[in-house]
């Protein structure tokens, strides 16, 4: 019968031996994910031998990982500020530049919005944390993959807030009522570039999907669409949120003063590379 440690020395090897970026943590993520521990907790158990049931639930999740499909894909779940969000090849993954996204939006409210509006929301992660931050807010959630809001629909039941949440399958703002407002719009769209995309990682390339990461016109049409629409369905006052790409905030600074945003504000993600625009309606 094989150790935990011995496990993990195998797992971890096989991982590198597949180009798997980070395999020790990776095979630590999954034996955790199997015993129902936390992964720290595998320090205190290395001579701890697995009994077969284990080993044949690890099997086919290691499997998976070595053919380079998302880690959190294979353990169904991510982490994302609090909240355990249900991933799945329907929805981008929740990554932490977003919510380094909801972070900053946060600070942005000393008193709480009434209304969200997120365009694009993929697995709902956004929205449910901004509700969770903010109780009495509610949220209108959009997106064009009604696989995607299905899982959003998931997530919201799992997490308690589908009372607070309207999901809506649009391209952008199409499907929304043109008198419809909100006191904070918030976006992760797509905005690869076709070369992004195409050199990507092949956990990105072969198994996120392509419509929420790679963008035409370079990677700006979707934040551009986005940018054009958003002073019909702003409050007074209210926040236009963007996660964008690292090069692109030059020219979407100057699409979104031509578009009724005369002051725009950059902020940087955790590696300090241009990542967020935020932008007020006067």
């Amino acid at each position: 019968m094989l150790t935990l440690l011995e496990v993990l020395k195998r797992t971890e090897d096989h991982f590198r031996k597949h180009g798997v970026e980070t395999p020790r943590l990776d095979a630590q993520w999954l034996l955790a994910h199997v015993l129902g521990v936390g992964r720290l907790d595998l320090y205190l158990q290395f001579e701890r031998p697995l009994e077969e049931h284990h080993l044949e639930k690890l099997r086919p999740l290691v499997r998976r990982r070595a053919a380079r499909e998302p880690l959190q894909y294979v353990m169904g779940e991510t982490p994302f500020f609090g909240l355990s969000i249900r991933t799945d090849r329907r929805a981008l993954i929740p990554r932490p530049e977003t919510e380094r996204l909801v972070e900053l939006i946060l600070k942005r409210f000393p008193t709480p919005p009434q209304s969200i509006l997120d365009l694009g929301t993929g697995t709902g992660a956004v929205a449910l944390a901004l509700l969770k931050a903010w109780p009495r807010a509610e949220a209108v959630a959009v997106d064009a993959s009604t696989e995607a809001l299905e899982l959003a629909r998931e997530n919201a039941e799992n997490l308690g807030s589908i009372g607070r949440i309207r999901l809506i399958a649009s391209d952008w703002y199409a499907q929304l009522d043109r008198s419809a407002t909100f006191d904070l719009i918030v976006s992760n769209p797509p905005y690869l570039s076709e070369g992004e995309w195409e050199t990507a990682a092949p956990e990105v390339h072969a198994f996120e999907p392509r419509g929420a990461l790679a963008a035409a016109d370079d990677g700006h049409a979707a934040l551009e669409t986005i940018i054009a629409g958003a002073p019909r369905h702003l409050n007074p006052g209210g926040l236009l949120a963007l996660e964008t790409g690292i090069t692109q905030h030059t020219r979407l600074a100057a699409w979104a003063e031509n578009h009724g945003f005369p002051s725009v504000e950059s902020h940087t993600d955790y590696h300090d590379r241009d990542r967020y625009l935020f932008m007020r309606k006067g």
